[in-house]
């Protein structure tokens, strides 16, 4: 993922910009940018990074020429002269000589990973600075991309920001042990009602807090003075032209916005060094003991890795497209069962969905794990997987919106921001574009017209989301269309940016209301779901995490009702309760969106189990078929009501259905068209496994005789006579 990063950074000495290059003098390093910031354009992923250029020397260093010529882009390599770096003004490392310091920077890997300021690996304690404007506004508070309350001032505001008084402002982060330090990623202050930005800034190192030196420009021997925002949300890297191995690295704004304050918000580039001496306690390291690919997959490794899936595992994987993109990517989805291509009587239909929002990469890469996982452990024999993928069909969709995902991609992780790739490639956003069914059903009931005259259950599309000129995303269609051909129990959409499980309703019923307690009638079974993934993933248990942006969601477990954090007409999660049987969640998964690959193993660690708990649920409640009494065939679409729930499912074309319940005793009626209604008591239990609640319908004399006269037989006379005298009663 930092090919793009990298890509990005390394172009900016070649427009003129920073990053400590020759040929830039520090007063033209410090002064504000006016027409954009480093960073803002990215390179094309096929552009290798350009280092900066070193004077006066007779080392040779091997640098890449991009030439533009009609269309085509043509590799040049030269040879170009470099120098020694220059020497740093304090010891590079407490208890290392110059020469050892060497060694260890030979052994780092180019290319160094965020410390975790965003994903907060980088805990509070952390996190110091020279002065606060308010605790809201502390240092704690200075980490990439991280948002902003709605009301300013109070405890969770967007950004560190310098106390106005506070001439010498500075930033600074202890990495609590010896690290390489090679770049920065800068934004200024998340907020609603200001603006504010640092516009240049010197980095100083130091392995004590006490003694520091800085980083330098090599033309002039001076501190290089690094350009850094020219908007609030925009992320700039400057990458150092020397790394330096240090343990602490602060930031010393040196400008910012006319009339604003000093504010920012940032991400350190650092690699950690071998801690020989023991002088600092070792981090619990970032990983994972199942061998699977732990690396973001743009469009075409996503293909591949799918495909190396099924045919790794092709009894029990099938690949196959819902439909395509507005830029005509497919989308893709892998069905995983033991008898993948068909439904099986009796067994239920689950989901994962992914890359709704495509700058959130995490659910896509945990997807394309669990396929590997899922492959990889039933090959094993695992008996946990064995029984899921014998006992149900599990169908993963990576990428629900493959074209902003493209976008986010060539950005890179560290520089793709808070909302860049969110939306489709026609600036949709997916999860307000299903058709709103909520507000035709409130109106329903508030009319007392549910459930006798309008169903309290798959509800139709509204016909103005019908019509051709409609606003809705090719991608929300495909989903719409997939939803209707498979009779799905369960699912969860993947979204990131938070931790916490949201649940449905994710609309407020009182209109144009931010937010509002909007339970359904099957509010205990979406907080029994919730309570699941939320209570098996490891970062949502640890009572001690901070939160990621403005609200604590530990004091309510780690879940919440959607409506009641903000309300969104035309989410996924509500239109598939209301239009299909499907009961889904969304799973936020990871204060970062789009974290560094080299995060993926510990965060695949952190939801794996959650993933396959989730699964398992479609087990709890009743399930059963709804058969003909006299044929023994299965009755399509009748409707499984539950005493004291006002809401419904149907059966699926067989005649089998699954209701998801909470364990306890339930007044349950089988109904349908031409039959006789049927109910009976179904009793769930805390037992592993759906309670088996199976019906026999009979038909009605109506639907008897409706299916005689539509075979061409004769009316056996006693049953024509009866019809005679009930008209001559009507007449």
């Amino acid at each position: 993922m930092w090919g793009p990063l990298l890509a990005l950074a390394a172009f900016a000495p070649a427009v003129g910009v920073g990053l400590g290059a020759p040929g830039a003098s520090a007063p033209e390093l410090a002064r504000p940018a006016t027409t954009g910031a480093p960073g803002s354009t990215p390179a094309p992923r096929s552009s290798p990074a350009l280092q900066p250029a070193k004077a006066n020397g007779t080392v040779k260093q091997h640098t890449w020429i991009r030439v533009v010529r009609k269309k085509k882009v043509i590799l040049k390599k030269r040879k170009k002269p470099t120098s020694p770096s220059s020497p740093v003004t304090a010891k590079p490392l407490v208890t290392t000589s110059p020469a050892r310091m060497l060694n260890l920077l030979e052994k780092q890997e180019p290319g160094c990973p965020p410390l975790g300021l965003e994903s907060l690996r980088v805990s509070d304690s952390q996190l110091e600075a020279s002065s606060s404007q308010s605790f809201g506004l502390g240092p704690h508070r200075g980490r990439l991309n991280i948002q902003s309350g709605l009301e300013d001032g109070d405890l969770y505001d967007g950004a560190w920001c310098a106390e106005q008084r506070d001439t010498e402002p500075w930033f600074r982060v202890d990495a609590r042990k010896p690290t390489r330090f090679s770049g920065i990623v800068t934004q200024g202050r998340n907020s609603i009602w200001r603006y504010d930005w640092v516009t240049s800034y010197k980095v100083q190192f130091s392995n004590d807090s006490q003694i520091w030196w800085g980083s330098q420009n090599l033309s002039s021997g001076m501190d290089a003075v690094f350009p850094a925002n020219s908007d609030p949300e925009t992320p700039v890297l400057n990458l150092l032209s020397e790394p330096q191995v240090a343990r602490f690295i602060r930031l010393l704004p040196q400008t910012w916005l006319e009339g604003g304050s000093c504010c920012l918000r940032a991400e350190i580039l650092g690699c950690p060094i071998s801690d020989t001496n023991d002088l600092f306690p070792e981090a619990h390291a970032l990983g994972s003991s199942d061998p699977l690919d732990f690396r973001h997959h743009d469009y075409k490794a996503m293909r591949k890795l799918m495909k190396q899936v099924n045919e790794q595992c092709p009894n029990i994987t099938r690949i196959y497209s819902i439909g395509k993109s507005y830029q005509g990517l497919k989308l893709y989805v892998m069905e995983m069962s033991d008898h993948p291509g068909e439904h099986e009587l009796g067994e239920p239909e689950v989901r994962y969905v992914a890359g709704m929002h495509g700058n959130e990469a995490l659910g896509r890469e945990l997807v394309l794990l669990l396929m590997q996982f899922l492959c990889r452990e039933y090959l094993r024999g695992d008996p946990r997987v064995t029984r899921l993928l014998s006992e149900m069909r599990i169908h993963l969709l990576p990428s629900m919106n493959p074209d902003g995902y493209e976008i986010a991609y060539r950005r890179g992780s560290e520089l793709v921001g808070w909302a860049e790739g969110r939306w489709t490639y026609q600036s949709i956003d997916l999860n307000h574009n299903f058709a709103d069914l909520n507000t035709p059903l409130w109106d329903a009931e508030d009319d007392g017209l549910v459930p006798h005259t309008v169903p309290n259950h798959h509800l139709p599309l509204p016909t103005y989301y019908t019509l051709p000129n409609a606003t809705v995303a090719p991608e929300t269609r495909a989903v719409i269309n997939w939803m209707k051909r498979i009779p799905f129990v369960l699912s969860a959409n993947l979204h990131g940016g938070e931790l916490v499980v949201s649940y449905p309703y994710d609309m407020t019923r009182t209109p144009w209301a931010g937010r509002e307690l909007t339970p359904t009638p099957d509010d205990a079974v979406f907080r029994w779901l919730s309570t699941v993934y939320a209570g098996t993933n490891r970062v949502m248990q640890d009572t001690d995490r901070r939160p990621c942006h403005s609200q604590d969601f530990t004091l309510h477990g780690n879940i919440i009702n959607g409506a009641d954090w903000h309300t969104v007409p035309g989410s996924m999660n509500d239109f598939s309760y209301l239009h299909t049987n499907c009961f889904e969640v969304t799973v936020e998964l990871s204060c970062d969106k789009f974290p560094h690959e080299s995060e993926l193993p510990q965060e695949w660690e952190n939801n794996k189990d959650a993933l396959l708990t989730y699964l398992e649920q479609v087990r709890m409640g009743i399930s059963g078929v709804v058969r003909d009494k006299d044929t023994e065939e299965g009755i399509a679409d009748a409707v499984i009501a539950v005493d004291g729930i006002n809401h419904d499912v149907t059966t699926a074309w067989g005649g089998d259905y699954w209701r998801l319940l909470t364990p306890g005793d339930y007044m349950v009626t089988a109904s349908a068209e031409g039959y006789h209604s049927v109910t009976r008591t179904c009793w769930v239990t805390f037992e592993e496994g759906p309670t088996p609640c199976n019906f026999l319908l009979t038909k009605t004399p109506k639907q008897r005789l409706r299916e005689l006269l539509a075979a061409g037989a004769k009316v056996p006379p006693d049953l024509r006579r009866r019809l005679e005298r009930l008209r001559g009663q009507k007449d």
